[in-house]
């Protein structure tokens, strides 16, 4: 099972809106998953309304606040963690592989000899 991470990489700010300042417009926003070796992500950018009641000032924001707006706002959070999933699954058991031409014949492997070191000899 993959652990997925999700954090906002950048905050679009209208530095006035009526009477609010530094008011939040868009966030982005990216979803990693890692699994062993593998890694999947997905981003995007999703844009917020101007507020209207309670406002949090732009300091006390929270990532996991943000994160929510975005939920809120047309980010569907489990499509996009499926997808970041089966992309680590496509890399683990791949859907689609590329095979040999069959009419073409594989080379065999070249076999190389090893290398022999020389020392150098002592000084006389």
């Amino acid at each position: 099972m993959p652990t997925i991470l999700w954090i906002i990489e950048r905050l679009l700010v209208k530095p006035a809106e009526g009477t609010l300042t530094d008011v939040v417009i868009t966030a982005d926003w990216r979803c990693n998953g890692t699994q062993d070796q593998y890694s999947g992500t997905c981003y995007g950018s999703c844009s917020f309304q101007p507020p209207s009641g309670e406002f949090t000032p732009y300091e006390d924001l929270t990532q996991e606040q943000v994160l929510n707006w975005c939920y809120a706002n047309g980010v569907d959070q489990k499509a996009i963690e499926a997808n970041v999933t089966q992309q680590i699954e496509n890399q683990i058991d791949p859907p689609v592989v590329t095979l040999p031409l069959p009419w073409v014949p594989v080379p065999p492997p070249v076999v190389v000899a090893p290398i022999e070191t020389v020392t150098d000899a002592p000084a006389a």
